[in-house]
Formats: C-alpha cells, sequence, structure tokens
C-alpha cells in the first residue's frame, strides 16, 4: 500500500489551516468549517487528484480511525499532531516534486507509465511535471491509454517527415487515402521505426504503429478484423504493408552488405591459397544431372522457410515481389469482383462472390470461405481454361480448374499419407488442411514427391 495524504492542523485568524501530506508531498489546506466533507473535497482539489468517496481511512498520529462523528472535535484540538489518509484499494498514486519533503517510503507505489522512447514527443514527457497523477491500468483505461501514445507517435512522425502534412490534409478531405499516398506513409513510418529500433523491431513496436495509423486515421481500419489494424501489421502471421516493407529492407540492407564486402576483398584472395586447394581435395564431388535430385541430395532445404520466396525475387527482382501482396486486397480484389459479377450465374460462382464480398449481416466465419482466396479462386471463372489439343482430353470446367488450382482437406488429414498417394506429376501441388472451404489452417506443397 502507497503512503497516503497526512495532515497538521493550524488554526489561523478563524479559519482552520490544515498542513496535508499526500504521498511524498506536503501542502496547506484552508478550511472554513471542520467538516469531513469539506476537508476531502479542499484536499482533492488542491493536490488534483480525482475525488474518491469509497473507502477513504483517516488516521490521526497514533494510528487510530479518525470517523465523521469524531472529526470536528479531533481537528479542532491543539495538539492534532498529524493525520493520514489512506485508500482501501489503490485508485491513485502521486509522483512528488524534488522539492517536497520525503517523509514516507513504500514500496508498492504505482509506477509511472511513459511513452515509449522511439516516439517520445515533447508534449508527452512528464520530466517537469511536478505532480502527475497516475491512474489505475484497468483494461479500458490501458487501450485508451495505448491508442493515445500510438495516434502521438503515428502524428508526430507524419507532421516531421516532408510530404507527411499533405497525407494528412488528403485524409482529411476525402476520408481516405490512395495506394500512392498508403505507400509514402509507410514508407515513412518504416523509416523511423528502422532508425530508432534497428532493422528488426519488436513485436510490441510494428504493433504500436499499425495501432496509431488506424486511430489517427479511422476510416483505414479494417472493421472486418479483431483489432483493426491487422492489414498493417498481424502478429500471428507477421504479414501486413509494415512487415512488407520491413522485409523489403532486411533484403537490400543484405544485398548492399554482400555487395561491398565482394568489392573490398583483394583479387588475391579469391584465387584461394594452398589452404584452400587442400580443403577442396577432401569434398565430395557431385554430379546433378538432374534437377529432381535436388532435394533428395540437400534435404536441409526442406527446414529453410522462405527459399520459394527467396527464388522468386531472384527472377523478378524486389518491386515485383512484394506489388501483389501489396495491391491486392486494395485494387486487384475488387475490380476482379466486379467483372465476376457481369458473368452468367452459376451456383460456384455465386458461392464464391457471396465469400469474396460478404454483406454486412454475413462474415466470414457464416459463410466458411477464405475472402482472399475466394477471389484468387473466382479467376478461374473470369479466365476459363484452354482446351489441351486433339490428343489430349477436352476442355475442362472452371470448377475442375479450382481444385488444381488448390485441394482442401478436412482437418485431422495426415498430410504426409495424402501427399504419398498422389500418382499424379502435376506440380507444384497446393494442400489446404482446414474446416470446409476455405479457412485453412495449414497449406502444404508438393515438389517432386518432396513435402513443402
Amino acid at each position: 500500500m502507497a503512503p497516503r495524504p497526512a495532515l497538521t492542523l493550524l488554526p489561523r485568524h478563524g479559519n482552520m489551516l490544515l498542513k496535508v501530506r499526500l504521498g511524498d508531498s506536503q501542502k496547506f489546506i484552508k478550511l472554513a468549517e471542520p467538516n469531513l466533507t469539506d476537508f476531502l473535497n479542499a484536499v482533492f482539489a488542491k493536490f488534483g487528484v480525482p475525488p474518491v468517496r469509497e473507502g477513504v481511512t483517516i488516521l490521526d498520529s497514533s494510528g487510530t480511525e479518525v470517523d465523521e462523528e469524531v472529526f470536528e472535535d479531533i481537528v479542532s484540538s491543539p495538539s492534532v499532531g498529524v493525520l493520514t489518509i489512506k485508500y482501501d484499494g489503490e485508485p491513485v498514486s502521486v509522483v512528488p516534486s524534488p522539492d517536497s519533503a520525503s517523509t514516507e517510503s513504500s514500496s508498492d507505489t504505482i509506477p509511472v507509465v511513459t511513452t515509449p522512447e522511439s516516439c517520445r514527443s515533447p508534449s508527452l514527457d512528464l520530466s517537469d511535471s511536478q505532480e502527475t497523477i497516475i491512474i489505475s491500468d484497468t483494461p479500458a483505461g490501458k487501450r485508451q491509454r495505448l491508442d493515445s501514445e500510438s495516434k502521438q507517435c503515428v502524428e508526430s512522425i507524419l507532421a516531421r517527415k516532408p510530404g507527411g502534412d499533405r497525407i494528412m490534409n488528403e485524409y482529411n478531405r476525402t476520408k481516405s487515402l490512395t495506394d500512392e499516398s498508403r505507400r509514402k506513409m509507410v514508407n515513412m513510418l518504416v523509416a523511423d521505426m528502422t532508425e530508432k529500433n534497428g532493422s528488426s523491431p519488436t513485436r510490441q513496436v510494428k504493433e504500436m504503429y499499425a495501432r496509431g495509423i488506424v486511430t489517427l486515421f479511422p476510416s483505414l481500419s479494417d472493421p472486418f478484423s479483431k483489432n483493426g489494424y491487422e492489414h498493417y501489421y498481424d502478429s500471428q502471421s507477421g504479414s501486413g504493408y509494415l512487415a512488407w516493407r520491413i522485409k523489403t529492407i532486411q533484403r537490400s540492407t543484405a544485398r548492399d552488405r554482400r555487395a561491398s564486402f565482394e568489392e573490398g576483398r583483394p583479387g588475391k584472395t579469391t584465387e584461394g591459397g594452398p589452404t584452400a586447394r587442400r580443403e577442396l581435395q577432401y569434398l565430395p564431388e557431385k554430379n546433378l544431372s538432374e534437377d529432381d535430385n535436388v532435394l533428395s541430395e540437400f534435404p536441409r532445404f526442406k527446414d529453410v522457410k522462405g527459399l520459394i520466396e527467396q527464388d522468386f525475387v531472384l527472377m523478378f527482382g524486389e518491386g515485383a515481389s512484394g506489388k501483389l501482396l501489396e495491391r491486392w486486397p486494395t485494387t486487384f480484389k475488387k475490380k476482379v469482383i466486379q467483372q465476376c459479377r457481369k458473368l452468367p450465374s452459376t451456383s460456384e460462382i455465386e458461392e464464391l462472390l457471396l465469400a469474396a464480398d460478404p454483406p454486412e449481416d454475413v462474415t466470414e466465419v457464416d459463410a466458411g470461405w477464405d475472402s482472399d482466396l475466394s477471389s484468387i479462386l473466382l479467376l478461374s471463372h473470369l479466365i476459363p481454361p484452354t482446351a489441351q489439343g486433339r490428343k489430349k482430353p477436352g476442355k475442362v470446367s472452371a470448377t475442375q480448374a479450382e481444385k488444381h488450382l488448390v485441394v482442401f482437406k478436412k482437418t485431422g488429414t495426415s498430410i504426409q499419407e495424402h501427399l504419398d498417394e498422389i500418382t499424379t506429376s502435376n506440380q507444384p501441388y497446393l494442400l489446404a488442411v482446414g474446416v470446409h472451404g476455405m479457412s485453412e489452417n495449414d497449406i502444404a506443397g508438393r515438389v517432386d514427391n518432396e513435402q513443402l
């Protein structure tokens, strides 16, 4: 329990002058009448703490409780001494000023919660405040505090960065942001994040920036997600605009580091020396005549995540690797849905359209489909398969083409046993395991009879 107010009574010209100590702070309180209610109101107003009527106890210097019945007699006595006010709970605590008298100590004082250093602004610095009230961290209060700190963090960054004011003016004018403005905003925030937290910020830092975006710009929040900011950063999957931008910076930094290292190496060292030539003699020679042998010869490739993404980046470049993921939910997805509504109506198309663009009273859980994947499957109806030639079977339907794209199995199915039963050579073979539909929990691939 933290130390609470204490007081001393000094009579002065018909009024009562009370010396009150609240925590480690000490002030005078002037009281016209020895009334307990007026006394508490004066104390709360003087120290600027929230008024509390329940759970307040007044003790005299001997530790005896002073109630309303004897309060007038006690405070009117010249030998009243020091009175101490205590709380049954801990609704408030006061951080004293440096010049306050330190007459009591406590081991359970509620700590001061400050803004994170990465986004602290001068307006939030509490070091100059002589009396700071700290309200208890209830769930609602904690959420409100996090929203306020995150909003001020993002707002201060956009106010400092060149072009940030144009982004805020665009939102105030249209209540939305174009793709170009959103990318600029993400680049500004990630640049500030990596500058203050390094190239690998923690999950809490990324969540704070994402929360600040949707708090500062409420119209940019996602009403179908849990917190509303998962499209900027989702801690469960590690995806979102902020996470993708950070990965791009990490890849660029690693590439530049390798390039600078290669440039700084002397030319003679690339030829090796006696030690390098001797070690090469003991290395087994591998002659891989077929690409199918790669995963069998090097099985540890299957344990490394991200190899497919790295291969894609090497083939198509950094810009193409993240462009589809960034623009699909905001641009491509809406256009695919609009074009598919013009197609002849079938049960399969209607089911996919309902999952891709559900009404307000239907959630993804009710429909049993994933919005993004169902919109991707709509492409098989929008761009139907072509004929396979005279010697091969005829043209497959769009519904059959869906099974060639992704195969779904219910939760509990053994992925390895299912992949072992496959006799076709078509690859890659994508298998999604989850509940019925596309609310998948796990996705596995099969390449060259190997599970990825």
